[in-house]
């Protein structure tokens, strides 16, 4: 029986389209491709989620191969990505309901010490019982002690939990430590119809 609900915090909770954040601060042409390369698919960022490089220390370290005049669009992209928040539509309304029906929610994210920052922001975190970030832990999805080790700090059976994430790799990660799961396409009906084919009667 299914007790606990772990979610993914990017494109599940809410939206992280690097292509829109650049849109958004006016990037055109061949900067786009150029910071989505450096900025976005770099060592850095991965870095930044593993814990093992600050935000700040990350823009320095992209900026000396980067043009000068994209230094301060870095910054923006890699500090200031989260001004606003933006939800993904059906998504609070689920976790609403999941606190609603007695159904532990938990969070597991890749995400860089910065997460705690911006987590009060998004709305759907006063449903959590817990979080459990990657920069904190020093350990990354899909491995697998990253999963033991929510299940551990927060005392949950595996085999009574369900995991939502935009990833596949991250889903299939979640399998192999024992807990059932979906992978998110960024539809609330299709995640809600996915509870319900695991025991958990959430409405459609």
């Amino acid at each position: 029986m299914i007790r606990n609900v772990i979610f993914d915090m990017g494109n599940v909770l809410i939206r992280f389209d690097p292509m829109y954040f650049m849109e958004r601060l006016g990037i055109q042409g061949d900067d786009k491709p150029l910071l989505m390369r450096e900025v976005f698919q770099s060592l850095e960022w991965s870095r930044m989620d593993r814990g093992s490089l600050t935000d700040e220390d990350a823009v320095k370290l992209i900026c000396r191969r980067v043009p000068s005049h994209l230094h301060e669009a870095i910054h923006k992209l890699v500090c200031f990505w989260d001004q606003p928040i933006l939800e993904i539509p059906g998504m609070y309304e689920l976790v609403q309901e999941l606190k609603e029906l007695g159904y532990g929610v938990y969070l597991l994210s890749n995400a860089s010490f910065r997460q705690h920052d911006y987590w009060p922001r998004v709305p759907a975190h006063v449903f959590f019982d817990g979080t459990l970030i990657s920069a904190d832990v020093l350990l990354i999805k899909p491995q697998p002690d990253i999963y033991r080790l929510l299940c551990e700090r927060f005392h949950l059976n595996p085999e009574e939990c369900f995991f939502i994430d935009d990833s596949s790799q991250n889903v299939e990660g979640a399998f192999f430590c024992g807990i059932p799961g979906a992978v998110f396409h960024g539809d609330a009906v299709e995640v809600r119809q996915k509870l319900l084919a695991a025991g958990v009667p959430v409405s459609l």
